[in-house]
């Protein structure tokens, strides 16, 4: 087949590695496949050059852009709806509430066979005002009628599109995120030599962030957590892996708290970098506000490191309660701070949490295990589309 991903941006993020991902395991089948971006980065680093090294077509489209800009997305549009009909894929599968909207719209126009769009998490969410969440679940609703089938990255996101009335359950299909694996096995890593980097005593609890340093991340929560869990174990270390525009005044904060000495801060790395750092930590905090299926929580157990987690979407999907981590109710701070101590002081019962998600995670969010059910899906969308016409030319043939 050939087959057209569309993102707004390769930013190093969750959404952006499960579209390199499905573009290099797709192109590995032998797929025509070309990736279809924006040319904006950030802080957050650029999965361009990773995705440049596996051989698939990329297409950056200058106006496509994150910012919702109208005469600038009327251009984007304009400019994707030339490309596709240039490329005449099979298929376009698009990532991303820009993308998603305008790719899908320009699909559409470009008179593709088979439209795919991936919920990565509801572009109309609970950290955004009435306005924003009002126009997009509209655009959305729009989009979906002659999208061929929503795929999300946990049920939850099925269950919430069809809440929503976005389209109905019978259009969503869960296909959860897929993670390479072999990047993340804990043999391959020495725990003390990693943590000797971080200069912290041999007897430090060592709690893991790995996030963007922005908002809505959740520090606004964890940063009084780290102080209430602190104060009781005094051995509680923090390591946060990420940067973004918050940074500077999330040290003040960290500062003003007395927890500055307590806190190392890596910076940007690379994702290939993560299972690195994951490998010195004891376990790991993960508070965002808004998550479709937490990846780092995936990577985290596939290091045999449990998982603390608001209990919002996709995370108790791979945070069960007891056996690979606990969760906390949404902003619940006081709890937050208690399951971190809770954690902390249990070594036997981080252990046998870490064991039990690492087999879990194995089975269920290897990257060759999404492109099966992808190749699947788009092969069954191509039968239905051959059958819907045959049915056609049958009653016109009896007309």
């Amino acid at each position: 087949m050939r087959i057209c991903h569309v993102i707004t941006r390769l930013i190093v993020g969750g959404a952006q590695e499960n579209t390199v991902l499905s573009c290099v395991g797709l192109h590995e089948r032998g797929h025509e496949v070309t990736l279809v971006t924006g040319p904006e980065t950030g802080p957050e680093g650029s999965l361009m050059a990773q995705a440049r090294e596996h051989g698939f077509a990329i297409e950056v489209v200058p106006e496509l852009r994150r910012a919702v800009r109208p005469l600038g997305d009327l251009k984007a549009l304009q400019a994707l709806t030339r490309l596709l009909t240039l490329l005449r894929p099979d298929v376009v599968h698009t990532h991303s509430s820009k993308a998603g909207i305008v790719g899908r719209l320009a699909a559409r126009r470009a008179k593709v066979p088979i439209i795919v769009h991936t919920v990565h998490g509801m572009s109309f969410n609970r950290t955004q005002s009435p306005l924003s969440r009002a126009l997009y679940r509209r655009l959305e609703r729009r989009c979906a009628r002659f999208t061929d089938r929503l795929v999300c990255v946990a049920d939850a996101m099925a269950a919430q599109t069809a809440a929503a009335r976005v389209a109905p359950a019978s259009k969503c299909t869960t296909i959860y995120s897929g993670i390479r694996t072999e990047w993340f096995a804990p043999e391959r890593w020495d725990r003390d030599e990693v943590r000797r980097h971080w200069n912290f005593a041999d007897d430090a609890i060592v709690v893991g962030t790995v996030a963007r340093l922005f908002p809505n991340k959740g520090y606004e929560q964890l940063i009084p957590a780290a102080a209430r869990a602190a104060r009781r174990e005094p051995r509680l270390r923090f390591v946060w892996v990420g940067d973004g525009g918050r940074r500077a005044a999330y040290e003040r904060q960290l500062a003003a708290l007395g927890l500055r000495d307590r806190v190392h801060l890596t910076g940007l790395v690379a994702p290939d970098q993560v299972a690195r750092l994951l490998a010195g930590m004891d376990f790991v905090v993960h508070a965002s506000q808004w998550e479709g299926l937490p990846r780092i929580a995936v990577q985290a157990l596939l290091m045999e490191r449990p998982v603390v987690s608001f209990a919002i979407d996709g995370a108790p999907e791979v945070v069960i309660p007891g056996e690979t981590g606990l969760l906390v109710p949404l902003n619940d701070v006081a709890g937050l701070a208690d399951a971190i101590d809770a954690l902390a002081g249990n070594p036997q019962r981080r252990t046998a949490m870490g064991r039990a998600g690492r087999q879990r995670c194995l089975r269920q969010f290897d990257y060759r295990v999404m492109i099966d059910a992808l190749e699947q899906l788009y092969n069954e969308l191509a039968e239905q589309r051959v059958s819907h016409r045959s049915a056609e030319s049958v009653l016109s043939e009896g007309v």
